[in-house]
């Protein structure tokens, strides 16, 4: 199992202020809002990441929430959402902009700079500098801290909406896909929190995730 390390943001703080590990959570889910989480790490925290801080698909559910806990111990957390509406009607990457510049409001981005998971700077100029890294949620701290972050909230989410629309079982499966989802969308069709657009294939191909 990989560790997250704080070589990279140790670097970074010395020619910045601020460290706002970025990634997002939901891009590839069939139902429910994206959500971007933002880790700020300045230099005080250097020295105190939480143990057991991991990437947040290497936590398990029972230790995710308080873990996230530890994570709003150690800097500053914050997560932004773009729902269903905007997902449908501006697309999946306008909707991640969107939620990251809700995350990201709540910094003072003076004498930052933003360390973004993926392989492409998919948040665009939003004024400072953003250095993209490959698999970043696993390898720094900071990332890690944003990812935890933004799962264990938008899990919380998608667990309450579940307990309005009990058949899709979102409780378990927080709007991905899985068996029992789909054999709720083919005998009832979808909800008002489904992306609709993403459904087609899959309502009219019983085969088409098989």
């Amino acid at each position: 199992m990989s560790y997250p390390s704080l070589d990279l943001e140790r670097e970074l703080l010395q020619s910045h202020r601020l460290v706002i590990g970025v990634d997002e959570v939901g891009r590839g889910a069939l139902a429910g809002p994206v959500a971007v989480g933002a880790f700020g790490l300045n230099a005080d925290g250097l020295h105190s990441m939480p143990t057991d801080l991991r990437d947040s698909k290497l936590v398990t559910e029972k230790k995710r929430a308080p873990l996230a806990l530890q994570v709003a111990s150690w800097g500053q957390p914050s997560v932004g959402f773009s729902d269903v509406g905007v997902i449908e009607s501006k697309g999946i990457n306008f909707a991640l902009q969107e939620a990251a510049l809700n995350a990201l409001e709540n910094f003072d981005l003076t004498g930052a700079i933003v360390l973004l998971d993926g392989s492409h700077n998919w948040l665009g100029d939003i004024g400072i500098e953003v250095r993209v890294m490959i698999k970043a949620d696993r390898d720094c701290g900071s990332v890690s801290g944003g990812a935890i972050s933004a799962k264990v909230e938008r899990d919380s989410l998608m667990a309450k909406l579940g307990q309005e629309f009990p058949a899709y079982g979102w409780e378990g499966n927080k709007g991905y896909s899985s068996p029992s989802h789909l054999a709720a969308l083919r005998k009832i069709g979808p909800s008002s929190h489904h992306r609709l657009s993403w459904l087609t294939k899959i309502l009219a191909d019983d085969n088409s995730l098989f």
